[in-house]
């Protein structure tokens, strides 16, 4: 007999198998010794009472076999000598799960990167932290795994409607994945383990037939009478396919101006801008575990707050306990930053983006200079003046959180995760004023939302502001193609469909299949 039920369980029993299998018997109404095995379904933390509480929905096996959860394997063609072949190009996990899908439908993929691939960045990465210095093709944003790679991998999502949520997370777990993130209420898989699985998922692909190109940037579309018939790159190269995925992420600007300037549609925006906020993990924890000092039993504490503003929408975005503060600018003379995790979140800091939305109202100065891309712009101009105001070297302006509220420079700043540094200055004379506005008010709600919260202990560092794309480039809701040119198919969240690792998956999959059906193969 199988039998599913939830329990709610201390942190200490939750991670006693034993004491799980006595809650499972005296449930079911069954002598111990007739439990064969369990195993999790989903696994959820309710910390609102002064007791926190481990949610488990789980299925128990009685009086049966025990095996353990199997996950769907997928079983992949030989596409090498494929009629059909796609173009993708960048190499996140849109791009990526794209050519997965694209393999299933029997259909060779090739991936062309502006980046390197996932080890090779890891260099240029250190050299940004540690010297200042930007490859503008090799960064955070740009290369093998997309900028979820080395800024965290958290897989929440709530875009359950956008396609088969599970279907991503085994995929994730078939290449080496933990698979705890297939019932973890928040899977996060960590920027130290993502490496090996998009290493993975790429040999994948080569053996399968694809083809993988990096340090391969797209200087142009090639498009003759409305449809588009492949690209050309930096080095002169021309590649030719039956369709071309645009994969590029929300930060490839060069790719919305390639657009714009030969005339292909693309629209503004709204996306969220603020700052990245640091506290020590301690302090969150203590405030949100409703005691002094974290149990062994429990994951560091993490955190979700939004607050209306006189209209406006002021979030928390993408929050990392025990996490690490990351420069993600990708050009010289920019400051952005990021957060990541380690996957044991183990460093004593929790930082957040807190950010406010930015609506077309605020862009209307900009919009008749730069029409649709009066949002990219004003992202731009904010990251150069934090640069400005920066310590050079992307040595970010930063500010204690009572002191920016009260516009005080901080005579002093507290240990900070961001490697490059941070610099003491007035915030409130380089963010927007309404985005500074909305900030501080935000602030104080969040305080009385979180006790504690709102300290000085605290620490604010600009910019946030690669949240999502400022420029949606469009695209007919059923056959996923844009609306101007046959053929080329926009996709991911530098297209402004997706927001995250699993959405922007999920988004691949669903091109890749609308390709499919295009050519008249596959699953249909």
């Amino acid at each position: 007999m199988q039998k599913q039920l939830t329990i709610k369980l201390l942190p200490s029993e939750a991670a006693n198998d034993t004491i799980i299998r006595s809650y499972i018997a005296s449930h079911c109404g069954v002598p111990e010794k007739t439990i064969s095995g369990f195993h999790f379904l989903k696994r959820s933390l309710d910390a609102r009472g002064k007791q926190v509480w481990v949610l488990l929905t789980l299925l128990a096996l009685i009086d049966e076999p025990y095996f353990p959860p199997e996950f769907a394997t997928l079983l992949f063609n030989d596409v090498s000598k494929a009629k059909n072949r796609v173009l993708i190009v960048g190499a996140g996990p849109a791009g990526l799960f794209a050519a997965i899908k694209l393999i299933e439908q029997g259909i060779k993929p090739v991936l062309v990167e502006r980046g390197k691939d996932v080890r090779s960045r890891r260099r240029d990465l250190a050299r940004i932290s540690r010297e200042g210095v930007i490859n503008p093709e090799s960064n955070y944003c740009f290369g093998e795994g997309g900028a979820g790679t080395y800024s965290d991998g958290k897989l929440y999502t709530r875009s359950s409607k956008r396609g088969d949520i599970a279907r991503i997370l085994n995929i994730l777990v078939q290449f080496g994945a933990d698979p705890s993130i297939a019932y973890d209420a928040h899977p996060h898989i960590g920027t130290n383990k993502l490496p090996a699985i998009i290493t993975a998922i790429r040999q994948q692909i080569l053996d399968c037939g694809g083809t993988i190109l990096f340090e391969k940037k797209m200087t142009d579309l090639i498009v003759s009478n409305n449809v588009v018939t492949g690209i050309k790159t930096s080095d002169g190269a021309v590649f030719e396919a039956e369709a071309v995925i645009l994969a590029t992420g929300h930060s490839a600007r060069d790719v919305f101006q390639l657009l714009y300037h030969k005339k292909i549609l693309i629209e503004s925006k709204p996306f969220a801008l603020g700052v990245r906020i640091e506290h020590p993990q301690q302090l969150i924890d203590s405030i949100q575990y409703h005691c002094p000092v974290r149990s062994e039993y429990l994951p560091p504490a993490s955190y979700s707050l939004v607050q209306q503003i006189e209209g406006k929408g002021v979030f928390s975005f993408c929050m990392c306990p025990g996490g690490i503060i990351a420069p993600a600018a990708t050009s010289p003379g920019e400051i952005v930053v990021n957060g990541w995790s380690p996957s044991k979140r183990n460093n004593p800091y929790a930082n957040s983006g807190m950010v406010v939305s930015v609506e077309e109202k605020e862009l209307v100065h900009l919009q008749k200079q730069w029409g649709p891309l009066a949002a990219m712009h004003f992202q731009q101009s904010v990251e150069q003046k934090a640069f400005t105001y920066g310590g050079g070297k992307l040595v970010a302006p930063a500010q204690r959180m009572t002191d920016f509220t009260e516009k005080k420079i901080s005579s002093s700043l507290p240990g900070c995760s961001y490697l490059p540094g941070i610099h003491s200055v007035s915030l409130h004379e380089v963010l927007p004023a309404f985005i500074f506005q909305s900030l501080a008010q935000g602030f104080r709600q969040f305080g009385k939302k979180m006790k504690g919260y709102y300290t000085n202990e605290a620490v604010i560092v600009a910019t946030e502001s690669r949240t999502s794309s400022p420029v949606r480039i469009p695209r007919d809701p059923v056959t996923l193609q844009h609306p101007q040119v046959k053929n080329l198919y926009p996709c991911g969240e530098g297209a402004g469909y997706a927001g995250g690792i699993v959405s922007a998956a999920m988004d691949g999959e669903r091109v890749a299949k609308a390709i499919a059906e295009s050519l008249g193969v596959g699953e249909g």
